[in-house]
């Protein structure tokens, strides 16, 4: 297949779209086939992505399975499924004012859409939105990050040898390449990554009014109440915390904790660290590395030695940190004013549950929100009051592994959403046809405008 260099990526787009227009992608046999031979080529193909991503960060094969390639190989199987149902027509009632008629929606693809993928995540978060634009009937340019070098090579290659680019297309690079791309008009884009720059591609997606879903991230809170099951709590807090070391936008970034059971969680949570990756969990299969140096310091910068009860050490040379917890931290913390994105754990304290529920209410909408205890009446007080994009309750991270469930932020933390049936909405329009037959036509709604008739307007409305 044909590489293309930034001075060419209008003719790969302006290539697509012609493509596109032969309508050749709306049909559903092609989707299917497609969706099809993607599956073949990952699993063909998954040692190879193994070791790249291992290359990257050195995640274990396990995690990769776990939370990258074994939710990417559901999404395509359900889409495959399910892409003739979704894509029908979708009878709904028509009102009385416009009998006879017959109403319904068409769903229809977009066009040429562009996926701008993560690296913490390097297969899920460039594929799965790939996923659902193929399902949808779209075209897609795909650029993996830069960040991880090894994941977006072996993306370019197993997707740019076996499709032609006029239909999928892996595009790398960095800054330069995201810039010329963004200049382009495409007919969708969908991003993952910080909210600084998605705000960026938003602006660049004003130019030409193409829509944009921006999955962000922000500061995820885990509220742990008084009455929550400790032992479980904790595993299930270090797991969700601590996988891809910390490197998740929907990790709990902090923890907000009742007072009455602080000491006992952290005595816990301490348990869980040594169970999960051992006293010295710079040898833990389970604990991936940190992406580079650039991150490494920055996550440094955000420990405070004075307040750190468990872990704290860390080895530039291997790009390692140790599961860290942090107590005693306020609001007002250095830790506290951006997404942490790495494995540190801050704890707040509370005794007012309102006060920091209204402490996290002041702050941009998160991502993900957690709750952990065994009352419907403050499950349902926190759920209400706060607003935040997904979350779980007694558990953590794995709403998104539920394709049933819309997957998106709010606010800051992003904008759309997708998995499953919403991934295939978010890549499609929603066509409104009024099917009317020629057999009758009523004259109220022509001149002369009498008065009977505006009577029986009003009461037809």
């Amino acid at each position: 297949m044909s590489e293309f260099i930034i001075s060419n990526y209008d003719e790969l787009v302006n290539s697509q779209r012609d493509y596109f227009n032969t309508n050749q992608t709306k049909a559903i046999k092609l989707r299917v086939t497609t969706l099809k031979k993607l599956l073949t080529i990952l699993e063909t193909n998954e040692n190879l992505l193994y070791e790249a991503i291992y290359k990257d960060f050195k995640k274990s094969k396990f995690e990769v399975y776990e939370t990258e390639l074994g939710l990417l190989y559901g999404e395509i199987k359900l889409a495959i499924d399910e892409i003739e149902n979704w894509s029908r027509k979708q009878q709904v009632a028509t009102n009385l004012i416009n009998m006879p008629a017959s109403s319904y929606i068409l769903p229809e693809p977009l066009g040429v859409s562009l996926v701008i993928g993560a690296w913490n995540y390097p297969y899920l978060l460039s594929l799965h939105p790939m996923v659902s634009a193929i399902a949808a009937g779209n075209t897609v340019v795909i650029k993996p990050s830069e960040i991880s070098p090894f994941t977006s090579a072996l993306m370019a290659q197993i997707i740019n040898t076996n499709f032609d680019a006029k239909y999928i297309h892996v595009v790398e690079g960095g800054i330069p390449e995201s810039t010329e791309l963004l200049k382009q008009k495409f007919d969708k884009i969908f991003y993952t990554g910080s909210t600084a720059v998605g705000k960026i591609i938003y602006r660049a997606a004003a130019e030409h009014l193409t829509p944009v879903t921006l999955e962000l991230g922000g500061k995820s809170p885990g509220f742990v109440l008084a009455d929550a099951k400790i032992k479980i709590t904790a595993q299930r807090l270090v797991w969700g915390k601590f996988i891809n070391a910390g490197q998740t936008c929907v990790a709990p970034d902090y923890l907000v904790v009742d007072e009455k059971i602080k000491d006992e969680l952290i005595a816990e949570i301490k348990k869980q660290i040594i169970k999960i990756h051992g006293k010295n969990p710079e040898n833990s299969e389970a604990l991936t590395r940190i992406i580079n140096t650039h991150h490494f310091e920055r996550l440094i910068k955000l420990i405070d030695t004075k307040k750190v009860i468990i872990g704290g050490e860390h080895n530039l040379e291997n790009l390692y940190i140790a599961p860290t917890v942090m107590d005693n931290v306020t609001f007002s913390d250095l830790v506290m004013e951006d997404e942490i994105f790495g494995p540190i754990l801050p704890i707040i304290t509370y005794t007012d549950l309102d006060w920091v529920i209204n402490q996290v209410k002041s702050r941009p909408k998160p991502l993900a929100l957690y709750a952990f205890t065994e009352s419907t009446k403050l499950k349902n007080k926190i759920l209400t009051e706060i607003s935040f994009g997904g979350g779980a309750i007694n558990e953590t991270l794995v709403h998104l592994g539920n394709h049933h469930l819309p997957f998106g932020g709010v606010g800051s933390s992003g904008t759309g959403n997708y998995h499953g049936k919403f991934g295939f909405d978010n890549f499609s329009h929603q066509k409104a046809i009024h099917d009317k037959p020629t057999w009758f036509e009523p004259g109220i709604k022509y001149p002369p405008y009498t008065d009977f008739k505006f009577k029986i307007l009003k009461k037809l409305f």
